[in-house]
This record gives structure tokens, C-alpha cells and sequence, in this order.
């Protein structure tokens, strides 16, 4: 494992964080291009966070018996299938039309890219595990059973929590100063 993988890295190297310098956060809502792509993308993280809270919010619920599992298995269904298909799309979009061209825009960021992609490989797999544990809940048989499911489940969540909160958060420090400083529009 490098210090560059998903799971071992607090953040981007400060050589791909250069942009940052001219475009810190605090500022970005203000700039002449923050609007729709920029503001697209941030609100895409945002669901997919939010998503992701009430997936944990609903899973530990029903670990804690707060709820039953005829009521947490259509909204796990529902929750973790948009959660799913959604992030899974937007990584696709970035891969195969936004990084190609938001690497040409300024090339010093190339190795950024590379990362994030790495990253999206990476998500692939916690992606794989959340649905397996998803499934295990769904098809458990049993009060029992239910509850194992759920709390693997559970410490899954939590697990893919922090990994996509250093992906989202590294990807909108590498791109938002891209896009404010080229005014591109995808």
C-alpha cells in the first residue's frame, strides 16, 4: 500500500493541492465561476453523503431494534440501490468524460487524476461489499440472523463513510480550483 491509496492517505500531496493556494474553499462560492458545473458537482458529493448518513442513520436503527425489519428492509432496498446506481454512474462519467478533460486543462494535476481514479477502483470494491451486506440483511432469516446481518452491515457503513468522505473531499480540492480557474463548463 502507498501513501497516495485510499485507505492510508490523510489527503492529497500538497504539490496536487496547488490550486487550492489561489482557490481556498472559504472563497469558492464567491468566484465569478462557481455556479452550474461547480455547483453540480458539490451537490452530487452532497447526496452521496447525505445518502450515505441515512443508510447508517436507518442501519443502526434497526440494529438497535428502534425499528423492524419489515419496515427497514424496503427503505435499505431503496436507499442502498439509489445510493448504489448513482455513485457507481457518476465515477463512470468522471472517468471516461470529465478527468480526460479536466487533466488537459492543466497537466501539473495529472497525478491527481490517476488517484482518484485508483480511488474509484477502490470504492468499486466497498461498493461490492456494501450490496453483499445489503443482501445478507435482506435475505436473513430470522430475528437472530437480522441482527448479525445488520451490524456487519453497520460496520461496513461506517468503514465506507470515512474512505468516500477522503475520496469526495480530495476530488473537490483537486477539481473545484480547476474548474474555477478555467471556467469549465464539461
Amino acid at each position: 500500500m502507498s501513501k497516495q491509496d485510499l485507505g492510508t492517505r490523510s489527503g492529497l500531496p500538497d504539490t496536487l493541492r496547488i490550486l487550492m493556494q489561489e482557490f481556498p474553499r472559504a472563497h469558492w462560492q464567491t468566484h465569478a465561476n462557481f455556479g452550474g458545473m461547480v455547483q453540480f458537482w458539490l451537490q452530487r458529493h452532497l447526496m452521496f453523503r447525505d445518502l450515505l448518513d441515512r443508510l447508517q442513520t436507518e442501519t443502526r436503527a434497526r440494529f438497535d431494534n428502534a425499528t423492524s425489519h419489515d419496515k427497514f428492509a424496503p427503505r435499505l432496498s431503496r436507499l442502498g440501490g439509489m445510493f448504489l446506481q448513482e455513485l457507481h454512474g457518476h465515477h463512470q462519467i468522471e472517468d471516461t468524460h470529465y478527468f480526460p478533460q479536466l487533466i488537459g486543462l492543466d497537466q501539473r494535476l495529472e497525478r491527481g487524476f490517476d488517484i482518484l481514479d485508483s480511488d474509484h477502483h477502490a470504492i468499486d470494491g466497498l461498493l461490492n461489499g456494501f450490496a453483499e451486506a445489503a443482501n445478507a440483511v435482506l435475505n436473513a432469516d430470522g430475528d437472530i440472523a437480522q441482527h448479525d446481518a445488520t451490524g456487519r452491515l453497520t460496520e461496513s457503513l461506517d468503514g465506507f463513510q470515512t474512505l468516500l468522505d477522503r475520496h469526495l473531499v480530495d476530488e473537490e480540492e483537486l477539481i473545484v480550483p480547476v474548474i474555477l480557474k478555467t471556467g469549465f463548463s464539461g
